[in-house]
């Protein structure tokens, strides 16, 4: 069982950073790919990023390439999301995931656990 807790959301202006943490709790977390989703309100949960077991491959909605990236840091079970040039369509919860079911890095059901989600608002 792995447990997944986010920290590093705020409210920031646009144009702004921020750096979302996510750790994890249990022993196999360097074998697990790990995400980043986001629901706005109204809308559904939606791919950020992902990276894979081994660190050496990522993927990122095409919306947040080059303002984004996602990295791992096995030895303290932590993955982070780096956000820069933030844009109010950015504001959501984000969601931190991880799983070792490949069945695409951009779909939820790749991914066994979850995190509760941290609260992201841009202001324009």
């Amino acid at each position: 069982q792995v447990q997944l807790v986010e920290s590093g959301g705020g409210l920031v202006q646009a144009g702004g950073s921020l750096r979302l943490s996510c750790a994890a709790s249990g022993d196999t977390f360097d074998s697990l790919d790990l995400a980043w989703f986001r629901q706005a309100p109204g809308k559904e949960r939606e791919f950020v990023a992902a990276v894979a077991w081994s660190g050496g491959t990522t993927e990122y909605l095409d919306s947040v390439k080059g303002r984004f990236t996602i990295s791992r840091d096995n030895a303290k079970n932590t993955v982070f999301l780096h956000m820069n040039g933030l844009k109010p369509e950015d504001t959501a919860v984000y969601y931190c995931a991880a799983g070792a079911t490949d069945i695409g890095f951009d779909s939820q059901g790749s991914y066994d656990y979850w995190g509760q989600g941290t609260r992201v608002t841009v202001s324009s």
